[in-house]
């Protein structure tokens, strides 16, 4: 067989899948609602079993469901009849997965489900199966052709979709947001996009604060000893009135030799730009590259007038923020 024909294998699987998807989408109906309720309302932990490759669809479903804020694992559906079932708990919400319903491994844990009125929902394509019937919900999968005929394939695409759907209704039913995802990724480029202004800013005695009144000769120490390329200027309320940077004493110097007496609200720019400390980083960022300059005043939601800190492309640059 020639590299060419590979092609249409390949192409034969993807339709395969797709077909298989859009008949999940068919399937959708009030019981996926239910579901999201429930799992939503969950005081306890989701806990997903399968067998064979169901376990491993079950295994990345529950990796999904902690990952935006729910609680959950899997478990091994042989290992479960061994002692594992102790580690599920009355106010768990136990999801099975099975193509056909019937997989022996199964048996004890649904049995042990009811038994202990654990709520069920199973993951099934077959009505007339023991995990069908047995489930308290019931999300129906549709008849698929597997690729190859063989080894399960579209049946196992469907499952992870539908697992997927579930993952991210319920975080959207939770408003689950930006700022919950990071407290859950704090590391690696994920995390590091999500961090927030708060999180990078300057603040108490880092910050260039300098009077209005200020004699401009005393301010440039303050600019030399920050090291930060600016100055705060507030009024005697402790209100944010203005900005100078560095690259203005320079301009201004050159127009005027006068430059150490005079104070600071003679030269100072007016209404400087700020951001909410809430702020992701990533958009303190963008913000800065558009105004093309390099800080930003920081300001609380309960008085956007005072600076409570400042943040410099420094500080995001050098938290792999881009």
């Amino acid at each position: 067989m020639t590299k060419k024909k590979f092609i249409p294998i390949a192409k034969e699987v993807i339709n395969l899948e797709i077909k298989a998807l859009q008949n999940l989408k068919k399937k959708i109906n009030n019981s996926f609602n239910e579901a999201i309720i429930n799992i939503s309302k969950c005081q306890s932990k989701i806990i997903l079993c399968g067998v064979g490759k169901s376990g491993l669809i079950a295994s990345k479903i529950a990796a999904t469901f902690a990952s935006v804020g729910t609680p959950s694992f899997s478990i091994s559906a042989s290992e479960a009849s061994h002692g594992d079932l102790g580690m599920i708990s009355k106010k768990d919400i136990l999801i099975l997965l099975s193509n056909s319903g019937e997989t022996s491994e199964l048996k004890n844990i649904i049995q042990y489900a009811k038994r202990n009125k654990i709520l069920l929902i199973g993951i099934v394509s077959k009505i007339e199966s023991i995990l069908f019937k047995s489930a308290d919900i019931k999300l129906l999968t549709p008849k698929v052709i597997e690729a190859g005929g063989i080894v399960p394939t579209a049946s196992t695409t469907v499952q992870l979709a539908l697992g997927d759907a579930l993952a991210i209704a319920t975080m959207k039913y939770k408003k689950f947001g930006k700022l919950d995802f990071k407290k859950l990724h704090p590391a690696g480029s994920l995390g590091a996009q999500l961090r927030t202004v708060d999180d990078l800013m300057l603040t108490g005695e880092k910050i260039p604060f300098v009077g209005e009144k200020l004699k401009m000769g005393k301010a440039l120490k303050i600019l030399s000893n920050k090291k930060l390329g600016i100055l705060i200027v507030r009024n005697k309320k402790k209100i944010t009135s203005g900005i100078i940077t560095d690259g203005e004493i320079r301009r201004f110097n050159q127009k005027n030799p006068n430059l150490h007496n005079l104070t600071v609200d003679q030269i100072m720019t007016k209404n400087p730009i700020s951001i909410n400390r809430s702020a992701l980083a990533a958009k303190a960022l963008s913000l800065m590259n558009s105004k093309k300059i390099t800080s930003l005043c920081v300001y609380d939601q309960k008085n956007k007038r005072k600076t409570i800190g400042v943040i410099h492309i420094h500080n995001i640059l050098g938290a792999n923020i881009s």
